[in-house]
């Protein structure tokens, strides 16, 4: 009877779990963005940025969304840290990808870093989200001339789910709509990726 019970409820209390990687380049603001979501979903206040020193390795954050665990996997982006994101591929469910479009200096190596992400076979058919963040800096790029610049890039994911919003991280703006269209992504694409199952 224990077995029988034990059983039932490991299965009542299963959920699907996905895992996100967020990228991009150093002092994107990728951090600051996971802090952001962290006290969006969690209701927690998050590091405040003035403490939010360069990720050099992982940070973790995990929200509750629609009966699922979203776990966030933010990767440092300094030059030499950028060669172990293809560990993380495989079992990702999405990719974010975080541009500084307060720094034009920066968007060539940007797109560049970018480019060598969707060239990798491992990352076929896993959702792309583009987050142009800082738009809060009032002589940030807009999000028309972020999308203009990486056009060419878009056309190579083909039929694979991509989008570029707008974002503050610092400020909150466009934050939930991005967490919102990635949940969304990542259970319309159960066949490609399938969630892992976890117990409460």
């Amino acid at each position: 009877m224990y077995s029988f019970l034990s059983g039932l409820y490991k299965h009542l209390t299963r959920r699907e779990a996905y895992y996100i990687v967020i990228i991009g380049l150093d002092n994107a603001g990728k951090t600051t963005l996971l802090e952001r979501i962290k006290s969006i979903f969690l209701g927690v206040p998050g590091l405040p940025p003035e403490r939010i020193a360069p990720t050099v390795g992982l940070n973790i954050g995990r929200i509750d969304i629609g009966g699922a665990r979203i776990n966030f996997q933010d990767l440092g982006g300094q030059t030499d840290l950028q060669t172990i994101w293809e560990r993380y591929y495989r079992e990702c469910h999405a990719i974010v990808f975080v541009v500084d479009s307060s720094d034009p200096e920066r968007i060539e190596e940007c797109k560049n870093a970018l480019e060598r992400v969707i060239l990798d076979d491992t990352v076929e058919g896993v959702p792309v989200l583009m987050l142009a963040n800082k738009q809060d800096v009032p002589t940030a790029l807009r999000l028309e001339s972020i999308k203009e610049i990486f056009n060419q890039i878009a056309e190579r994911l083909g039929a694979r789910d991509s989008r570029v919003l707008p974002i503050s991280a610092l400020e909150g703006n466009g934050v939930k709509e991005a967490v919102d269209w990635l949940f969304l992504r990542v259970q319309r694409n159960k066949v490609n990726r399938p969630p892992i199952i976890i117990s409460q």
